[in-house]
């Protein structure tokens, strides 16, 4: 039982250190791994680096307007259109992480966040935008008028969401044009 205990244990061991003589990892197929070197700029960044920042700039920028539109998966017609201010934001961001651990007093592991007077840790990272979370179920946004909007994602939606406005044929709901606008009558409750 020792002698097989033993070459178990030596066959993990071979298992395990596999490559660990400082071959390259190879797959089973005999094909080595591959490295890259990516190219960067003048200022160092990658060109996906680069895209990532200039969206949270323009995301960010004060004043911006975007234009958002809901398209039908199936027919390609748009069915909702609402100019945003600022950005669209999605359901399941905050301004607080979901899950704290302990209050600090010791050698544990996380990011220290503050409530009132209270220091806990958290394991969450804050996002590049300064929010933890991630998308929800819904997005909300503002429009240029100051009107709060929600839109709850279900299938056959596509959202598209643009700086510039798009050119479309037309729209089953235009969240910019008022009632008052419009030759809607409203429905008159049943007594």
């Amino acid at each position: 039982m020792k002698r097989i205990s033993a070459l178990v244990l030596i066959a993990f061991a071979v298992f395990v250190c596999t490559g660990c003589d400082g071959s390259p990892a190879r797959s089973a197929s005999g094909v080595n791994k591959a490295d890259v070197k990516v190219p960067t700029g003048a200022d160092g960044l990658t060109i996906e680096q680069r895209n990532v920042g200039e969206r949270l700039n323009a995301d960010n920028k004060l004043g911006s307007i975007k234009h958002l539109y809901v398209i039908s998966a199936y027919s390609g017609q748009v069915l909702i259109y609402s100019t945003v201010r600022g950005k669209v934001t999605s359901g399941g961001k905050r301004l607080t992480p979901s899950t704290i651990d302990r209050h600090v007093n010791g050698n544990y592991s996380g990011f220290v966040v503050n409530f009132g007077d209270q220091a806990y840790l958290t394991h969450e990272v804050l996002g590049d935008d300064g929010t933890y979370g991630s998308s929800g179920d819904y997005l909300f946004w503002w429009d240029t008028k100051g009107v709060y909007h929600q839109h709850y994602l279900s299938g056959g939606q596509i959202l598209h969401i643009s700086d510039q406005p798009l050119s479309v044929k037309s729209v089953i709901i235009n969240m910019e044009i008022s009632p008052t606008q419009t030759e809607a009558v409203p429905v008159e409750e049943k007594k």
